[in-house]
């Protein structure tokens, strides 16, 4: 049949000229506050945002050597929701979000879903709505992360540790607009002290 494995492809996004020295900096800043805290692995961790399709299509596919389009199913699936996973140093993996495109809780997996009390009882799993017309998060999704997962986990941790209720912690993200907007970063300084967030550098993972 003269067919070959064909992918499709497109121009990967270019990292910055000075990469080494962004990362050399942004290396030492978070040394810097390691250092002068005294910051412990736990109560280090990095907190990102994934796209989850519901049904994934595939990128190769069999098709005839030099033919000009190549279709694959699921190709222009669009429906997905966001996953927000957050590990620390130490290696813990703390609890999820999932946020979901809709207004109100019924955009949600039901309570009738299988494996559904798992994900919430055993994994601690957050669904929520984004309330928006898409699933990205948002200031109020960022907020409900802080104040459910990600202050409660530096908490307990201190906890274990033995260590002051004021220790500082460093919260690793990266750098997306909701995330370092003034007003996102102004309710972190007024509500969360202790917690210090370091941005990854843009284009540099």
């Amino acid at each position: 049949l003269a067919w070959t494995y064909r992918r499709t492809t497109k121009a990967a996004r270019k990292v910055p000229p000075n990469v080494d020295e962004i990362l050399t900096e942004a290396f030492l800043r978070e040394a810097y506050v390691v250092r002068d805290y005294a910051v412990p692995d736990a109560l280090r961790v990095n907190t990102d945002q994934t796209q989850i399709v519901y049904q994934q299509g595939t990128q190769t596919s069999w098709n005839a050597r030099n033919a000009k389009q190549v279709p694959v199913a699921g190709r222009d699936e669009k429906r997905a929701f966001t996953l927000v996973p957050s590990i620390a140093a130490s290696g813990d993996v703390l609890p999820m979000q999932a946020i979901f495109t809709g207004k109100t809780d019924a955009s949600c997996p039901s309570p009738d879903a299988a494996l559904y009390d798992e994900a919430v009882q055993d994994l601690k799993v957050r669904f929520l709505p984004s309330k928006t017309d898409t699933y990205w998060s948002t200031q109020e999704t960022m907020r409900d992360l802080v104040d459910h997962i990600i202050a409660p986990y530096f908490d307990a941790k201190k906890e274990e540790l033995g260590l002051a209720a004021d220790q500082v912690a460093i919260w690793k993200i990266d750098c997306w607009s909701v995330h370092k907007s003034r007003e996102f970063m102004d309710w972190m300084a007024a509500n969360h002290t202790t917690i210090v967030v370091i941005f990854i550098p843009g284009n540099c993972t």
